[in-house]
């Protein structure tokens, strides 16, 4: 019997990698969802629906169409300074559209693997394990938090991976991220300026993609971390960045946070502990110079 997954945001870059990923299953069933066309420059061994996840009745429609066993949820808003600005679209892309889900997947008995983050924490106190106390400190953060409520207390079979810090490459994108952003400067000879008094565990896309298949494939239930394995800082990243490539690391200055004006606050310290997801699932994430190696092979 083939499980039958369908994703959420199939056009973003976790979206986008787990269709890769799972169309490589042999025993999987694809169906991927966004809003609007299918942006992927491969339609082949899956199925494209269009859904937009703040439109219940569309959810409900979809969910109900295709029967999945499990619905892998990757679609939000993640702009966190928009989310600052936007807080009633933030509110229904990132809860009203997981409440909606929720009520899908219980109608239709499916397993819900909700894709949350770091960014529920205050970052007073990380690296965080599962168990760690939430408490955001912006509004992009509440929402998360306050979709996870709606996820744990649905009663029915769901999944939370938590994240941080997603990089990757993906078809038509408009988003960098930080090793694309110091590779170009550096090769334009641009001076940047990177911020030494945060701390992250940046996460390969695909290493993301790869813990969301181990959940989906086991059904395995409860909070997961899933995650880079490094603890860095943006500094660090861009340092590593610059040495892999070559560049010129002194085009590379040190700054703190508060030189950069940001509407939403940014919690200072979080990254994650990943013994439960190494235990229970096998996950095993790349360094970040893995990371950037494979990115460099991406890319060239």
């Amino acid at each position: 019997m083939k499980k039958r997954i369908l994703i959420t945001g199939s056009n973003g870059l976790l979206g986008q990698k787990l269709v890769h990923l799972l169309t490589q299953q042999p025993d999987v069933e694809l169906i991927a969802t966004a809003r609007g066309a299918n942006r992927l420059p491969a339609s082949e061994r899956y199925t494209y629906q269009p859904m937009d996840i703040t439109d219940r009745q569309q959810v409900l429609d979809v969910v109900g169409e295709t029967k999945p066993d499990v619905i892998i949820h990757t679609a939000a808003m993640t702009n966190v300074d928009q989310c600052e600005a936007e807080k009633d679209a933030c509110w229904a892309q990132n809860v009203s559209a997981v409440e909606y889900l929720v009520e899908a997947s219980r109608i239709n008995d499916a397993f819900l693997v909700h894709v949350s983050t770091d960014f529920i924490f205050d970052g007073a106190a990380g690296p965080y394990d599962e168990e760690a106390e939430a408490n955001p400190i912006s509004f992009y953060g509440w929402s998360k938090y306050a979709a996870e409520k709606a996820v744990i207390h649905s009663g029915i079979k769901w999944a939370i991976a938590r994240t941080v810090l997603v990089y990757g490459i993906a078809h038509d994108m408009s988003r960098t991220n930080i090793i694309l952003w110091v590779k170009k400067s550096l090769e334009d000879g641009k001076t940047i300026k990177v911020v030494t008094d945060q701390w992250r565990s940046p996460t390969l896309a695909e290493d993301l993609a790869m813990g969301c298949w181990l959940i989906a494939d086991k059904e395995a239930e409860g909070i997961y971390n899933i995650s880079g394995k490094d603890f860095l800082t943006p500094y660090e990243m861009a340092i590593k960045t610059a040495d892999y490539f070559q560049l010129d690391k002194s085009l590379i200055t040190q700054a703190d946070s508060s030189t950069f004006t940001q509407p939403a606050r940014r919690p200072p310290r979080t990254g994650f502990v990943l013994d439960k997801p190494r235990r229970v699932l096998g996950y095993d994430p790349k360094s970040f110079e893995e990371g950037i190696a494979v990115l460099a092979a991406q890319i060239s």
